[in-house]
């Protein structure tokens, strides 16, 4: 990305470069210009003539003058500098009318006028009479008198004649030729005159002369300059009074506002002929040659007098007029061309017009041929050429005239360059007859070998020529079949059309293979459409509409032949080709919604269709009415006349019994154009609380705002509105799909405050779940994808345990089946659940990478894959997600092909799951013996402590040491209870710690120690003498508590028996002497629960000297096998309590120890699941399991929950 960034400065920077460089330039090109003027015109007003025995030296024969004076008559910058040398070496002292003559017939071009300026500086230079001849001879343009050869001379030729002449009047005035401005006045005075307004061309000249004055004269009427020092200078020096100037202003402005008032008074009947026309169309449909002709000619009277006034007001430094509710002007609905008009009731209905942005772009935002393709491929200037080649063999000179006279007197651009076409001509017959006269001189020479050998070399040269034109030729046709193949190409691409990009590209392209054959060809080509391929129609319409801009013979073209082909078709009356009739009808309704096709011929089309309402004339009037019917009922101009042919289209319907077939053709097309009308929906009026709450949820909440929502929404009444944020929360189809983590994350965040509110969310997304299968509507869909999200975000965030997850799984893969609504619910083509499973495990499936949630994952996608083959095959994008799912969440998986090898998976998967829990029990096993042994080693170290002690004394220690070891090494060992309600809470998802996800992921049963966490603290060294002190108040301690037991045990009998250490082997003792088998607590009476009702315990008694255990059975509801369960309840209890703390203690040590500690963390009471995880919406606490990771935002902390 830098590298591209730098790439782009950098051309930023060269072609800044460059503008700058031009720009230089230019500026160095206008102080060169300027500079060379000066210098003229200081040679101009004091003249060095020379006198007249130079003059005689030079030639004065009337052979060569009259060559030097003809040649004045075509005087450009090509042949200026050998002009000036023959004029130097010609005396034309007697010949200079002939001169200025010449001078003042030669048609120039703007490029010309400095070469004139030079040739008439330097013949003002050397011939005193030649300024005032040619003054008088130029003045005659403007005020030609009374002959009858200037009055009917052609007006646009006159016209450009004045142009040419005012230029060069000015640029003579500017060197000096000319000295006195007051022909300025005179000129100026009679194009501004009143009386020239009454002829509209006459204005339209004037109004260009006097843009032209205006925008080279700007010194005459005191506008500023551009700022060059040297052009103020050079200004300066003209003697312009300021009266002068004020007399020029004056006459400017004045006649401005004359022409302004003759634009307003063209505009207003140009909009009461638009009025008259629009009542004709609604009457008729249509209008008469005549007033269309008369419309078309006063608008572009119009449109031409717009523009030249704007040009004057621009050269003038004024704003162009506005006219007065100038919408559209000029957009109105004649006999050739269905526009809209510019009434109120356009104003109101033109946006419905088409039914969404997108649609009306596609039929009125055309793209500008002009500004993509260069005018010349436009065939704009091809009638002018083909004039120009056809007439140039015969009448050279009045086809440049004929060429000057199409021309447009207001464009300087595209007046040069038909001038320079126009006169190319003549000037190479000029120059031909020049080599001709030179060939003659130099043949009356008396060296006639020069001659022979000149000629010869010109025969060469011919012979040249001569190849070189068939050289041409022949290239001439290899491009012509280079372009025939590549039109080919172009039409074979017209069936590949089908957008809105394609088809604009294919007609730029059309553009730069513009000729009238292929033009042509292609509008057979769009004739030629296939009948089946319906599609096309509106892209070629569209091509068509673009094309019309500039080549205005293909839409005429198109238009004929379907009007042709629409007749053909109907007046045969058979019922065939049914499909070309339909074709053709749609081709010429979509032409009708680009306006390429007048509404006149639809109205025709449909009235042909209604005057014979049978067979196939039903069902092409309704196809025409489905394609344009809609937009000329809601164009203003047609609504009329359309909804009078839609009246008869039904009472037609009504008249005639029509097959129900045709008669729903006909209800549909009329609906279609005219839809009933409905009573306006009524909005739900909501409170204000209710409409904040809405604002916050679906408009206000993103990522940055999410802790303001939440602080917003703690504020409100909770129990006015907890019933209505549970509704929106379960809404999150209507938000953002997107943002539904967000939603989880502000449930997360109200749990804290409001735990009833997360449980009911949690309800209510499974219910919608539940209640998604029993419907199974397709309505529903995109709701039912939603809340799976929303499920798997809420386990991302702690509100639900794995096992609500897999559940809810394997819900959507079982649920309906064996049913009798079987098909109803999952039919077999249906793979909407897929669907949901694959949103589900795409939210939180890689979650499930480890522990017992890993093996689970894996067992549930084996019946995943086995439920989609049962499917067969799947849609293509359903595939695509499958194998984005699995190579995201078990890349290393196998796909199965068939049934047989997912059952035969399934198979081997239960089988595996067998053999593993059967190694399991015995592992057990094996572990619950090590433990007894090491409970003997405990047994035996605290009756070695307490040996001192005698009889019931030691009978006392012994218990108390027995429960004592049993309280301290609950780090390391866990009763079964523990083990029990471990296992359950793994099945949840409390995953506890890493030690044991990562012993399972290894295929090693994880054992009941491994769910603890260890702490291993540092041996602190102690001082011998605190040691000292330490011990002597332990047995005084001691010696006090068996004081005190002796008094407590002389109340009841005493026991003198030790419990044999085989006793615990393979099994577990409570605390008061009762050895329960190899199962204990719950275990054990959950076993038993569904055998007898009795518990099998064992007693210890003694006979003599020896011990002696014997097994009896007690009922269950004895008192002390339920004090015996809640005892063991309440240990399990406490050890819990005290691991929780003793972890809780490491952890904010450990965080103190590293500076990362910096909150202090509020543990909630009580064994409260959601706490216990880790979590809180203020901070983070410092054992987040594999499922935390916090979004911090500033001045807040972190705000609740993990997103990977």
């Amino acid at each position: 990305m830098d590298h591209h960034e730098d790439e782009s400065r950098a051309e930023g920077e060269h072609h800044g470069k460059q503008d700058d460089e031009e720009a230089v330039a230019r500026l160095e090109e206008i102080k060169k210009s300027i500079e060379g003027k000066m210098a003229l015109r200081q040679s101009n007003l004091n003249p060095e003539r020379p006198d007249s025995g130079f003059l005689r030296t030079l030639d004065s024969s009337i052979k060569r003058n009259t060559a030097v004076i003809k040649k004045l008559k075509q005087i450009n910058e090509e042949q200026k500098e050998g002009l000036m040398e023959e004029l130097r070496s010609v005396n034309l002292s007697k010949f200079v009318s002939e001169a200025v003559t010449a001078i003042c017939d030669a048609k120039l071009k703007s490029s010309d006028i400095q070469a004139a300026v030079q040739i008439c500086s330097l013949l003002h230079q050397r011939y005193k009479d030649f300024s005032p001849s040619l003054i008088q001879g130029l003045l005659k343009v403007f005020f030609p008198g009374k002959s009858g050869d200037d009055l009917d001379a052609d007006k646009n030729l006159r016209a450009m004649k004045k142009r040419s002449t005012l230029k060069l009047l000015l640029e003579l005035y500017f060197v000096g030729v000319i000295e006195d401005n007051g022909i300025f006045i005179n000129i100026i005075k009679d194009l501004s005159s009143t009386e020239h307004l009454k002829d509209r061309d006459a204005t339209q000249t004037n109004l260009t002369l006097l843009a032209s004055f205006a925008r080279q004269g700007r010194v005459f009427l005191g506008l500023p300059l551009s700022g060059l020092e040297i052009q103020d200078e050079f200004f300066k020096g003209l003697s312009i009074t300021a009266d002068q100037k004020k007399t020029f202003r004056k006459a400017f402005h004045a006649y401005y506002d004359a022409v302004t008032e003759l634009l307003k008074s063209e505009h207003a009947s140009l909009r009461q002929m638009e009025h008259e026309n629009a009542k004709i169309l609604n009457a008729k449909g249509e209008l008469n040659e005549e007033n269309a002709s008369s419309y078309e000619k006063l608008r572009k009277s119009y449109d031409h007098l717009y523009r030249n006034v704007s040009s004057l007001a621009e050269a003038l430094d004024m704003q162009p007029p506005v006219m007065p509710e100038d919408s559209h002007t000029t957009r109105v609905t004649t006999g050739d061309d269905a526009s809209s008009l510019a009434t109120g009731k356009e104003s109101a209905n033109v946006e419905a017009i088409w039914d969404d942005e997108d649609t009306r772009a596609f039929y009125e935002c055309l793209p500008d041929l002009r500004a993509f393709v260069p005018a010349v491929l436009l065939g704009e200037a091809e009638p002018k050429v083909n004039e120009q080649t056809s007439k140039a063999t015969e009448q050279p000179i009045e086809s440049s005239t004929e060429a000057d006279q199409s021309t447009s007197v207001t464009q300087d651009a595209t007046e040069a360059s038909a001038e320079s076409v126009s006169l190319q001509e003549g000037k190479s017959l000029e120059k031909s007859k020049d080599k001709e006269e030179k060939d003659k001189e130099k043949t009356k020479d008396p060296e006639k070998e020069k001659g022979k050998e000149k000629e010869k070399e010109k025969e060469k040269e011919k012979e040249k020529e001569k190849d070189n034109d068939r050289k041409g030729e022949t290239e001439k046709e290899k491009l012509k079949g280079l372009e025939a193949t590549n039109l080919d190409a172009l039409l074979q691409r017209l069936l590949g059309c089908v957008s809105r990009d394609l088809i604009d590209q294919l007609t730029v392209e059309f553009c730069y293979l513009n000729s009238k054959s292929n033009r042509k060809r292609l509008v057979k080509a769009l004739f030629n459409v296939p009948r089946t391929s319906l599609e096309l129609l509106p892209y070629y319409s569209r091509m068509v509409a673009t094309l019309s801009t500039c080549m205005k013979d293909v839409p005429s073209m198109l238009l004929q032949m379907l009007e042709e082909e629409f007749n053909f078709l109907i007046n045969k009356k058979d019922q065939m080709n049914i499909e070309t009739k339909i074709r053709n009808i749609r081709f010429i309704g979509e032409l009708c919604k680009f306006k390429i096709a007048p509404a006149a011929l639809v109205f025709g089309c449909l009235k042909t269709c209604l005057d014979d309402f049978t067979h196939h004339n039903i069902d092409v009037a309704c196809n025409l009415l489905e394609t344009c019917g809609r937009f000329l009922y809601r164009s203003p101009e047609t609504t009329v006349r359309m909804a009078n042919m839609l009246e008869i289209l039904m009472r037609l319907k009504n008249v005639k019994n029509l097959d129900p077939r045709h008669s729903t053709l006909v209800e549909n097309a009329y609906y279609l154009c005219k839809p009933p009308e409905r009573s306006a929906r009524i909005s739900k009026v909501r409170p204000p609380l209710h409409q904040y709450i809405r604002k916050l949820l679906f408009t206000d909440l993103d990522k940055s705002s999410i802790e303001h929502v939440l602080r917003q929404l703690r504020k409100l009444p909770w129990s006015e509105c907890e019933s209505y944020l549970l509704k929106c929360f379960m809404k999150v189809h209507k938000g953002k799909y997107g943002q539904i983590h967000l939603i989880a994350s502000l449930t997360a965040g109200l749990s804290r405050y409001h735990d009833e509110f997360a449980v009911a969310v949690v309800d209510e997304v499974l219910e919608e779940i539940r209640l998604g299968l029993e419907l199974n509507d397709y309505g529903m869909q995109q709701r039912r994808i939603a809340h799976m999200r929303f499920l798997g975000e809420l386990y991302n965030y702690e509100h639900v345990d794995s096992s609500v997850i897999f559940e809810t799984l394997y819900l959507i893969l079982v649920f309906g089946h064996d049913t009798a609504e079987q098909d109803v619910l999952d039919p077999p083509e249906d793979c909407f659940r897929i669907r949901m499973v694959i949103t589900l495990l795409q939210t939180c499936g890689y979650y499930f990478d480890r522990g017992s949630s890993k093996r689970k994952l894996d067992r549930f996608l084996i019946h995943f894959q086995r439920y989609i083959l049962s499917k067969g095959a799947v849609p293509l994008d359903i595939e695509f997600d499958l194998q984005d799912l699995f190579a995201e969440l078990r890349p290393n998986m196998m796909r199965y092909s068939s049934m047989e090898e997912v059952n035969a998976a399934l198979v081997e998967l239960e089988e595996h799951d067998h053999t593993v829990s059967t190694d399991k029990a015995s592992s057990e096993k094996h572990s619950d013996t090590e433990k007894s042994s090491v409970r003997k080693t405990a047994h035996s170290t605290s009756a070695d402590q307490t040996s001192i002690l005698n009889g019931s004394e030691e009978n006392g220690g012994v218990h108390e040491g027995i429960g004592d070891s049993d309280t301290e090494s609950d780090s390391g060992t866990i009763e079964p209870e523990g083990h029990d309600e471990d296992d359950l809470d793994e099945g949840n998802h409390d995953d506890g710690c890493d030690t044991d996800e990562e012993d399972e992921d290894d295929g090693v049963p994880a054992s009941d120690e491994d769910d603890e966490v260890r702490v291993r603290q540092k041996v602190a060294e102690l001082d011998p003498l605190e040691a000292a002190n330490f011990e002597q108040e332990l047995r005084a301690v001691v010696q006090e508590s068996m004081e005190q037991r002796k008094l407590e045990l002389r109340g009841r009998p005493t026991l003198n028996m030790m419990i044999p250490m085989n006793v615990f082997e393979g099994s577990t003792k409570d605390h008061h002497g009762r050895v329960v088998g190899a199962e204990s607590g719950d275990e054990a009476l959950d076993e038993e629960a569904g055998g007898s009702r009795e518990v099998p315990v064992k007693v210890l008694v003694k006979r003599g000297n020896k011990q002696q255990t014997k097994q009896m059975y007690i009922p269950r509801d004895c008192t002390l096998v339920q004090s015996t369960k809640q005892k063991e309840a309440a240990e399990f209890e406490e050890k819990q309590d005290i691991k929780r703390l003793v972890l809780e203690y490491n952890d904010r040590v450990e965080e103190e120890n590293n500076g990362l500690g910096t909150q202090t963390l509020n543990w909630p009471s009580g064994n409260s699941r959601a706490y216990g995880r880790g979590n809180s919406w203020e901070g983070s606490s410092g054992r987040s399991g594999p499922r935390h990771r916090h979004h911090s935002h500033s001045g807040s902390g972190a705000y609740y929950g993990r997103r990977r």
